[in-house]
Formats: structure tokens, sequence, C-alpha cells
């Protein structure tokens, strides 16, 4: 999928590249996007990626002098829903980072990678619209700053150089007399793209809103503000009858489309029904009730691992060398194909499995560095120096995992193709949360699909593994 892939180990020699290859190039990060677009021929003039995975210090979420949050261009989606920064000064993002995808998605999708693709249906771009976001752009030449609301132009369209790449996003942290919340509807619970999404921040003195920013998801080519909604809001008191107005005026801010998600009739409606609901729990100051106290993030990974030193694999001239399953490997060919195919094609590694190519099914479910992450999106060379765990690593000595162990104990295998990849989530989990309910258990599941059951013995067999594990 492309010829050249450069590993710098720090920004200004990516800047370089990026300075040097221009079109030519792209910026990886968690690569959930940029991978299925090259793979589907979208890309057909990028020829070099420029991996900045392994730089330190760029998934830091940090808060300034002047209470200004900041995330950089590694920060993940799960990295920002599990923040306590986050939840507790910028909820609505919070909330949204935890609606994208599955949580193997979210340990490798990045919040700057979503707004680079720019799709009105991105889950992270609306709170960050309604809570004043602002994009830092740098190349080799310098840095440039524009609100996030300029820079995304239209459908997949920004403004973005071929020579820069998003340096930082900030805005304002919430303050004590302001509260906000972020609502999607989507097709299924999770692995869902938005039907619509709002995202609401209202500032108040004394039970009065002073001051309204409700925007608005997948109901327009842009993420859209409701300015008639938030201009009615201002002086007044959150009653029901301000609220039905207001989530009535929201509605005249939409300009849906027909698609295959959903009529532009039913977006329509239901921006009025999720404006109410919204606006009716931040009058009763409840925004954050549903929003889980432990989130299960399948990854033991604190911070980046870094690369020693640079590594180009230009023309595939350079060698893979990783570790999986505690064993070193050097890997001569495959840099040009997927981590899963690496696996399975030079490492002769089968018990991951390709489902669906596409980050959807979870059963090519691997440990990248901690992290439990879908190796169909994930590109070969990103392996060099880095540490991975495969199905075939699982089982402790000469003994199964316990998750294994109950799978089979419990029935919880049938045809037996997603078996994998739900092993290798459930192992995670436990070792995330040795003692999980069954709604942490369900959100652990949420990236890994099975077309033979309805998942209650899969959920018992981690229930029991846990209960074994606690038992010694």
């Amino acid at each position: 999928m492309w010829k050249n892939y450069y590993q710098p180990v720090d920004l200004d020699q990516a800047l370089a590249l990026l300075a040097e290859k221009q079109e030519a190039a792209r910026i990886i990060a968690g690569g959930t996007d940029l991978i299925l677009e090259m793979e589907a021929g979208l890309r057909p003039g990028v020829e070099n990626l420029i991996d900045i995975s392994r730089i330190e210090c760029l998934d830091e979420i940090q808060l300034d002098e002047e209470d200004f949050i900041h995330l950089g261009p590694m920060v993940t989606h799960n990295l920002a829903a599990a923040s306590k920064l986050i939840v507790e000064q910028a909820l609505p993002l919070a909330q949204a980072c935890w609606e994208v995808g599955a949580p193997q998605i979210r340990n490798r999708g990045t919040i700057a990678g979503n707004l680079i693709t720019a799709s009105p249906a991105n889950d992270t771009i609306t709170p960050l619209v309604a809570l004043g976001a602002r994009v830092t752009l740098r190349s080799a030449q310098g840095a440039r700053q524009l609100p996030l609301s300029e820079f995304i132009t239209g459908v997949r369209k920004n403004q973005l150089r071929p020579d820069e790449m998003v340096a930082e996003i900030s805005f304002p942290a919430m303050r004590n007399n302001q509260r906000g919340m972020f609502y999607k509807v989507g097709l299924r619970k999770a692995q869902a793209i938005s039907v619509l999404n709002l995202a609401a921040v209202l500032t108040f003195e004394e039970g009065t809103v002073t001051k309204a920013a409700i925007t608005l998801g997948a109901v327009a080519p842009t993420i859209v503000h409701a300015p008639e909604a938030e201009a009615y809001l201002v002086g007044k008191q959150l009653t029901p009858e301000v609220i039905g107005e207001a989530a009535d005026l929201a509605v005249k801010a939409a300009n849906p489309i027909d698609d295959l998600r959903g009529t532009a009739a039913y977006r329509r409606y239901m921006v009025g029904v999720i404006a109410r609901r919204t606006l009716g729990r931040l009058a009763d100051d409840v925004q954050n009730e549903n929003y889980p106290a432990k989130l299960p993030l399948l990854s033991s990974r604190q911070r980046i691992l870094p690369l020693i030193e640079e590594a180009d694999f230009e023309g595939g001239n350079k060698a893979i060398e990783t570790v999986i399953n505690g064993k070193p490997y050097r890997f001569t060919t495959g840099f040009e194909k997927t981590l899963l195919d690496l696996l399975r094609e030079e490492a002769q590694l089968t018990g991951t499995k390709e489902g669906c190519a596409e980050g959807e099914c979870g059963a090519c479910t691997v440990y990248l560095d901690g992290a439990a992450v879908m190796s169909c999106l994930v590109p070969a060379p990103r392996a060099h120096g880095a540490e991975i765990v495969t199905i075939e690593g699982l089982k402790q000595g000469d003994q199964l995992h316990p998750v294994q162990q109950t799978f089979i104990e419990d029935a919880a295998v049938q045809c037996g193709y997603c078996t994998p990849g739900f092993l290798m989530s459930a192992a995670k989990l436990l070792e995330e949360i040795p003692a999980p309910n069954r709604e942490q258990i369900q959100q652990a599941l949420t990236g890994n699909l099975c077309r033979c059951t309805g998942y209650y013995k899969i959920i018992k067999a981690v229930e029991d593994a846990a209960k074994r594990r606690q038992m010694g």
C-alpha cells in the first residue's frame, strides 16, 4: 500500500520529511481511517507514510496557567475518555471519545486524526466546536492557529497544507458555572457511526443561562451551531417550556440528507428529541450520570514506548525487528502489509484471524505494546521495536489462560472463528479490572462480533474466569 515508511524520533524529523515529500506523504498516528482509505484506493498519490506514534510527549493532556486544555496529536480517544481532567473540565469531549468505535479502535485512533478526516458524523468534532477549540498546524516553516470551525471546510475537507500536521488541539477548560454534555444517536450501542449527534455547553449565573453553545453533527456538511436556540436560551432558566422551545429552534439549524443510516426527516425530528433530553439533563445537573466510573480500556500501557533511533523503511530495505510472544523476530519482507498479514504470513502465527479487515469485528485483536488493537488497521512496520502478544502467547506456561479454560468449560466456543479476538479482549480486561461487573464485560467486548451466538455463554465464561482468578 505504501512504498516508503518512516518512523522519526522527534517532530522536527517528521516535519522535514513532510516538507520533502509534500502531497506524496501522509502523517500516520493511529491510522484507523488512513489504512482503510489506502486499501480502498482513495489515496492513490500517497507513497510515503510518516509514523509519529513513537515520538515522546505527543500523547500529553495538559492544563495551562490560563485554564486552556492542550491535547497532543497522539492523544487517543481512550486517553481522553479516561483523563480525570477531561472528564471534569471537558465532559462533552470525554463522552464523545467514549462513544467512538470500540476499545481496540480507541486505543489507536486519535482525536487529531478524527479532525483531519473531517466527516460531519465524526463524534469528537461536535463537542470540540461547542467548547471553542482551535488547532495548531505546524510545518518545517513554522506554526499557525485556526479555530476548529474554520479548519474544517466541508465533508472530509480541511485547511491542512501538504507540508503541515495538526500539532495540538486546545480549548478553554469548562468552569464551575458551566455544564456540558454530548449526545449521540447511532444504529447500535457500539462500533456505530453517528446518525446524528449534539453537544451543548451552557454557562449559568444563579440558575440563569448567560451563554450557550449548541452544536450539531451529521445534519449538515460540517458541524453547525444552532444559533437561534443559543440566543433564545440566554437570560432564561431551563424550565420545561424553555427547553421545549429551544429544542424546536435547534431543529431549524439542521439541514440533513437521506443516506443509509437514516432519512433527513428522521434526523430533523431527532435533533429536537436529543436537544430536549440534553437540555433536560443539564437543567437537572445530571449530565454525567451514565458515564462509567471505571472504563475498560483494554490497555496496560501508560505512555508511548519511544524508538531509540529513527527507522526508515525506504523500499522495504530495512528489516522489521520485533518481539512476538516473548520471542524476537526479524522480517525482511512484509513491510508494505498490515500487522495482521505480517503475523499470519511472515510469522506464520495464524491464530489471529481476518474477519472484516475493516476494524469492525475484532477477530484480529492482538496486544501492541500493552494495548489491545485491531491488527488489520496497524501498518506492519509499526511492529519495529515493539512488543506484540497474539493468541498463541496467551497461555501461561503449559497452562491455558483462565479465560481460555472457561471458554471451553462454558461452551462459549461455537464455530471458533471469532474466539481468538474474544479471548484477547477478555484476558486484557481481567488484567486491567480483575473483578469486572457485567456492564464492564459488555463494554470490553463491544469490539468483538460473533455470528453464531447471543453472547450469553461468552459473557458467562469471562465472569467465571474472573472468579477463578480471584480464587487463585
